[in-house]
């Protein structure tokens, strides 16, 4: 047997009436232009294009109009010249009837071109070049589901591609898209696969076509000339044009469950799609047209048509004259994998071979399905060698894992099993409910898998950084055990003069008070990002905190200066006492403030509170002849409220200008800031203190008068500019806010003249 003859078959398969005669008596047919195009923005596999022109912009023929959002999508481009009238939600054909993404085209007439870029000499080009060019053109699978091409050739290294197999098969009922194609572009064909063999290198071609199509087999040998591809034509048989089991027919050879073509070698591309690779490299033009069949009982002209894409349905099928009258359902595809469209406005897309008009009598609906009779038919003709009959009952209970053990997704949905079986049962329909069920339950797996390694990254690295707090902490506890555990023995040891232990005592306040210098600050820096009654209180204790640890220090200082008499160790032990109470005291509360503390706070809390009791028990047993403090002045709490007080408002005033509220807020604000004032000065006197210094310079008392004018101020201010930011206000309303509030302006300036 020659190589041009050598074929082996696949199992099962059908032989339905073909009806392709209807269409392929006639050359390819142009369509009028219609008077406007709805092209999508997700006519392939992946994801969709993003629009990179906007409505009422101009665009020319081939011009780019979305761009290619992704490594798996593809560009879209304007199929004529014409003005962008709506970028949205436009019907789409799908058996759903849903809306999709895309750009509206009204149409000039004048079908201008945008500037192209050819290339006569294509093997100039590098590779990557190559696919630069089939990548930009907006070219994916016209035979199929419309995977993009340029992914599809960019095979993983693994994965050495040694057959190229181009698809003439076209087996299904009524189509004959492929076929006139072959017939009238030839040479074009030819020399997209000249591109395609540049770009994967393989080892041999092999171009597959029934032997229904003896006109296309002619040209397709005179085009062939002294190419060593490899034309094997065979008996015609449903669905040999499926991508694995066309493989199979030419190579004997077939492709695991669940694998692709690649795995074992092998790429298949559509006739069309080679054809677009040749426009796209040669001539530089994008993928805007495809050939449709227009076939079906209820047109009086079936033929085939090179239509624009975005073309309305109903303007194709008027052209190839519908009776409306007759048809009973319009099929977009063949009736074997085809589905009915829900209305006639949806457009043209990459992936429409065919539009298929079929009266009642020609397709007649099926009658009800009846119960399984098990007689095994559907089995005999599965090209995949599933068990139809299995998967049916498989899916009608839901039991997805079972349905993935039987292969179901090895189901290429040809509908041979429904085509034979005598209860009428839509096996395919079922198919297809149980694999969007299976893939919408794996993405929420996926998902929920996604969250859960989300979870327990974030746990992670928590535990990381309580890991590293808690070590911070023990390293700081250790410190703060051989600063206090030094003074102590330095003391306690024989013969130890007493100027070294007064040394270091001098160096630990000093650390002291530098730590409760550097506390004060932190709280303070969070006091100007957060302005709280909370941080407010923390600020002004850790300064009271601060204010001791320098007394403290001072007091050392002091008593080192002293040179008739060695300080009292006693005296110095309890000064760091205190400071030590008033620290604990202020983290104390500071924890005391969480709302849930976490156990580790806990823990922490009891320690320092244990310390504290610890203290203030060291303190408690002083000796006597120690001097008591002194009482505390009378007032000193009220003193210390009207500070607090006091700074509150000062922040809430600060808040306010900052963001810009009117002059009645801020004239409030700054009465009950004055208020505060006065109120800390009365605190003061009270507690004996001299009182301090007034920030504020204009302290002059505000008549009654005077006050009315600036709120009127404030509310034409605040109008004003209300009006200012409105988009839509009136000039005249605008130009009576400023008149109001320069009137109101000027009264105020007169009432404060002196």
């Amino acid at each position: 047997m020659s190589a041009e003859t050598k074929i082996w078959d696949f199992p099962g398969g059908i032989h339905p009436p073909q009806r392709k005669d209807l269409s392929n008596r006639t050359p390819i047919q142009q369509p009028p232009l219609s008077r406007r195009l709805t092209v999508p923005l997700s006519q392939h596999i992946g994801a969709t294009a993003e629009p990179c022109v906007t409505v009422g912009e101009r665009v020319l023929k081939g011009q780019k109009i979305a761009a290619g959002s992704g490594f798996v999508s593809v560009p879209v481009h304007a199929p004529t010249s014409g003005s962008v009238a709506f970028i949205g939600p436009q019907p789409y054909p799908h058996t759903s009837g849903m809306l999709s993404p895309a750009i509206v085209i009204d149409t000039d007439g004048l079908d201008e071109w945008c500037a192209l870029a050819p290339c006569a000499d294509f093997r100039s080009l590098e590779p990557l070049a190559l696919l630069d060019r089939i990548r930009d053109a907006g070219i994916s699978g016209l035979g199929g589901a419309g995977f993009p091409t340029a992914v599809k050739l960019t095979a993983r290294p693994q994965q050495k591609i040694h057959t190229l197999v181009i698809n003439g098969t076209e087996c299904e009922p009524y189509i004959t898209a492929d076929d006139l194609l072959m017939r009238e572009k030839a040479t074009e064909l030819m020399v997209g696969i000249d591109i395609l063999a540049k770009l994967i290198e393989p080892a041999e071609v092999l171009i597959g076509i029934e032997d229904n199509k003896p006109e296309a087999i002619a040209a397709l040998r005179a085009a062939l000339g002294e190419r060593t591809y490899q034309l094997r034509v065979f008996p015609a048989k449903y669905p040999s044009g499926g991508e694995k089991q066309l493989i199979q027919i030419l190579t004997g050879r077939e492709v695991p469950s669940g694998g692709l073509p690649a795995d074992i070698g092998i790429l298949c591309q559509n006739v069309g799609t080679a054809v677009a690779v040749h426009d796209a490299v040669v001539l530089g033009k994008p993928l805007i047209a495809r050939i449709t069949t227009l076939t079906g009982e209820a047109l009086a002209r079936p033929m085939n048509v090179e239509a624009l894409l975005g073309t309305p349905v109903a303007d194709l099928l008027a052209f190839a004259g519908l009776d409306a009258q007759k048809m009973d359902r319009l099929i977009m595809g063949g009736p074997m994998m085809g589905f009915t469209l829900p209305a006639l406005e949806v457009p043209l897309v990459k992936t429409t071979n065919c539009l298929l008009a079929a009266t009642r009598a020609e397709l007649p609906p099926p009658p009800p399905a009846l119960p399984c009779i098990r007689c095994g038919e559907c089995a005999l003709v599965c090209p995949a060698s599933l068990l139809p009959q299995q998967l049916h009952f498989f899916a009608l209970g839901a039991e997805h894992e079972q349905l993935k053990a039987y292969n179901l997704f090895d189901c290429i949905e040809c509908g041979a099993c429904a085509y034979v079986c005598p209860s009428t049962i839509p096996l395919v329909q079922y198919y297809r409910a149980a694999k969007a069920d299976i893939r919408e339950l794996e993405q929420k797996h996926q998902k929920a898998e996604h969250s859960r390694q989300r979870f327990e990254l974030r746990e992670e690295r928590l535990r990381r950084e309580e890991e590293r707090k808690e070590e911070e902490r023990k390293a700081r506890a250790e410190r703060a055990a051989r600063a206090k555990a030094a003074p102590t023995e330095a003391a306690a040891g024989p013969g130890t003069p007493a100027a070294p232990a007064a040394n270091e005592e001098f160096k630990r306040l000093k650390i002291e008070a530098s730590m409760a210098q550097v506390a004060l600050k932190k709280a303070e820096k969070q006091l100007a990002q957060h302005d709280t009654a909370a941080l407010h209180a923390q600020v002004a204790e850790l300064r009271a905190a601060l204010e001791a640890a320098q007394q403290a220090l001072a007091g050392a200082q002091a008593d080192a200066a002293q040179s008739a008499a060695p300080p009292v160790a006693d005296d110095a032990a309890l000064k760091k006492a205190k400071i030590d109470a008033a620290m604990l005291r202020v983290q104390i509360r500071k924890l005391e403030k969480l709302e849930a503390p976490d156990d580790e706070q806990q823990a922490e809390l009891t320690s320092l509170r244990e310390r504290l009791a610890a203290v203030e028990r060291t303190l408690a047993a002083a000796p006597s002849n120690v001097p008591a403090p002194a009482p505390r002045p009378a007032g000193e709490e009220a003193l210390k409220k009207a500070k607090i007080d006091l700074a509150m408002k000062r922040g809430e005033l600060k808040k306010a200008e900052k963001a810009g509220a009117d002059e009645a807020e801020l004239t409030r604000l700054r009465d009950a800031l004055a208020g505060a004032e006065q109120a800390l000065h009365a605190a003061e006197d009270a507690s004996g203190k001299p009182a301090p210094q007034l920030v504020r310079t204009d302290k002059r008392p505000i008549d009654e008068t005077t006050r009315t004018l600036k709120t009127t101020v404030a509310f034409a201010r605040a109008d004003l500019r209300k009006l200012e930011r409105d988009a839509n206000a009136e000039p005249a309303a605008l130009a009576a806010a400023r008149e109001r509030l320069a009137e109101a302006e000027q009264k105020l300036a007169e009432q404060q003249r002196p």
